[in-house]
């Protein structure tokens, strides 16, 4: 990778006091990325410092920013009864470069927002490095910085020795949690005789979008024989002495499956909304999704299937699908160990470090789950990082709005003994006044949430360009 000349980066580091105009940013992925150009459109000069492809991690591929490691999907984009959707609309709002980018690498996926994982990681890293106010380097830092002022947003897979130096700072180790992710197949090694293109329920403006999953179906047996097949596969141990849990919105299929027999047909393996087009008459016990995970459409990742079973049971197993017989694996599954902080305890609801006010967290190290999730906590780490900079007093962030109700969440709102990763959703919102609960009233309920947090957001964003 080639490092941008620019300002130097010669007093950029930890323990250098002369650098108070400059922001630094540790971490390249969606959260830092998004932090920099935030700061940097606001005439604040930024470093990043991305320790990759210097030192690699378990699942990053390649050198570039933003890189996607695990879906290729940044889910629901319907603004109006999703919270997720909801935090893409305040992205765009606020000129996000994540949200941006996305749009331009978008792909196929009925309602959701799914990209062209790899030109999207290119173009996000073009637009850091083309960006006169950014300069990024290739290092890795080990230790937390007492001077100037500086934004963590390594995510889950920071460095060892900048974690213990995290862990050495707040008093207690990290919180950990077990990710995985799911394996990705060659489109023209599946049989399209068995499988067959369609998204839930049809979704989708155009064809494209209404045809956007691939369908592999199975009937009873063959999904009863899959769950034995799941039930008895190797599968990873933990080391000794690894006692982090699973996140709920991403556990492996197996821990799935060891839940109940049909906690997969009421999950990721659901047949409702679906027709098998090579035979209608028969409805499928179970459906096995995939999706497109780039433009060309020559890779599709298996929805909903993280696993971390050994490399030779996920090709046994997973050839046992119906349409997959032959398949033929890009990437096959993995798990690795996630770390967060607890963040109720130790930020407070300006993003800082309580004990070391000079330093910010930002992304799925604190304790939010996703893609989007990460990037808006990048984004407003961010635009108050730069409020501070330049002297000026920024409000809370309205918990009404989907970032606000985030981060008041992570910075107080959670109790701090079961902090655990949490997705965006309208759970964390206020109430809505004389607004009816229950399954009922959820659409009225939901568009009512969008509706007041649109105007709350656009209210905060136009106070910082005051």
């Amino acid at each position: 990778m080639r490092q941008k000349a620019g300002f130097s980066h010669l007093a950029f580091c930890p323990r250098s006091g002369s650098m108070t105009d400059i922001l630094n940013i540790i971490g390249g992925g969606m959260a830092g990325s998004e932090a920099a150009w935030q700061a940097a459109n606001a005439g604040i000069k930024v470093v990043i410092h991305e320790m990759r492809p210097k030192v690699e991690t378990f699942a990053h591929r390649t050198g570039f920013l933003g890189e996607m490691v695990c879906s290729n999907s940044f889910r629901s984009d319907d603004d109006e009864k999703n919270a997720v959707g909801l935090l893409h609309w305040e992205m765009r709002a606020a000129g996000g470069l994540i949200m941006a980018t996305a749009e331009k690498h978008r792909i196929p996926a009925g309602g959701a927002l799914a990209v062209d994982r790899d030109p999207f990681a290119e173009s996000v890293t073009a637009a850091l490095n083309a960006h006169p106010n950014i300069s990024i380097s290739y290092d890795e830092i080990t230790e937390l910085p007492t001077d100037g002022q500086w934004i963590i947003a390594t995510g889950p897979l920071t460095s060892g020795a900048l974690a213990e130096a995290i862990a050495a700072e707040t008093g207690a180790e990290a919180l950990a949690f077990f990710d995985a992710i799911a394996p990705i197949v060659y489109h023209e090694s599946i049989n399209m005789d068995v499988a067959w293109m369609q998204s839930r329920y049809d979704k989708g403006e155009t064809e494209e979008e209404r045809t956007a999953y691939l369908n592999c179906p199975m009937n009873k047996a063959q999904y009863e024989a899959f769950i034995d097949a799941l039930l008895e596969a190797d599968k990873t141990e933990f080391k000794e002495g690894e006692t982090a849990g699973y996140f709920d919105g991403c556990l492996p299929i197996e821990v799935m499956a060891e839940r109940g027999r049909e906690t997969l047909r009421f999950g990721p393996m659901k047949p409702v909304g679906l027709t098998n087009a090579n035979d209608p008459e028969n409805k499928p016990y179970a459906v096995v999704q995939l999706r497109r995970d780039n433009a060309l459409g020559t890779l599709y990742n298996i929805v909903g299937f993280q696993t971390k079973m050994k490399y030779g049971a996920q090709k046994a197993v997973f050839s046992s699908i119906p349409g997959l017989e032959d398949a033929e694996f890009a990437r096959l599954g993995g798990i690795h160990r996630n770390s967060f902080i607890n963040s109720p305890t130790l930020l407070d609801s300006q993003m800082r470090l309580k004990s070391r006010p000079n330093i910010r967290f930002a992304g799925q190290i604190t304790g939010v789950e996703g893609y989007v999730e990460s990037a808006a906590m990048g984004l407003l780490a961010g635009r108050m990082a730069v409020a501070e900079m330049q002297g000026r007093d920024i409000a809370d962030v309205p918990d009404t709005t989907a970032m606000g109700a985030l981060v008041s969440h992570i910075t107080g709102g959670a109790a701090a003994k079961t902090f655990q990763p949490m997705n965006v959703n309208f759970g964390l919102f206020p109430p809505l006044e004389g607004m009816k609960s229950g399954r009922r009233g959820r659409k009225e309920r939901y568009k009512g949430y969008t509706d007041r947090a649109k105007i709350d957001w656009a209210d905060w964003v136009a106070q910082l360009a005051q």
